[in-house]
């Protein structure tokens, strides 16, 4: 279970990630600030590659199933960048569902288990909605 284990590296990609998440819900909160997105992104993919790995994250990205979410962010980084954020984020946000689609199972089955949240997520009418895709493989 050498993949499980947390070294100095992984905790610094896990803080970058979070940072990246936090600086980009940051830019959306004050009206599509570009600069704040930017650091967002930036500190968002520099921390999912360090937490996963140089080569893990280069086959997830250019994985064939993976390739139209990927050029759809890289599009969006793009476009933040340049100065249009809200079409940016809207092509980022496309292409992280696309992305990060095979996790939803894993994240559904997290959820239904934190104490409090977890009751409403056991619900009949939405753990039907998480049941029909608890059977699928994550994609890394």
């Amino acid at each position: 279970m050498a993949g499980l284990e947390v070294n100095d590296w992984k905790k610094i990609g896990l803080g970058l990630t979070g940072f990246g998440v936090f600086f980009s819900f940051l830019g959306i909160i004050l009206f599509f600030d570009k600069g704040l997105l930017a650091i967002g992104n930036i500190l968002f993919i520099s921390g999912v590659i360090i937490t996963i790995g140089i080569k893990s994250s280069l086959q997830f990205f250019t994985k064939r199933n993976n390739l139209k979410g990927t050029i759809s962010f890289g599009v969006g980084f793009f476009f933040v960048i340049i100065g249009w954020p809200v079409i940016g984020m809207a092509l980022e946000a496309y292409g992280f569902i696309i992305l990060f689609s095979g996790f939803w199972p894993t994240l559904a089955v997290f959820v239904q288990k934190i104490p409090v949240i977890g009751w409403i997520f056991q619900q009949p009418f939405i753990r039907s909605f998480f049941d029909r895709y608890r059977g699928k493989r994550v994609p890394v």
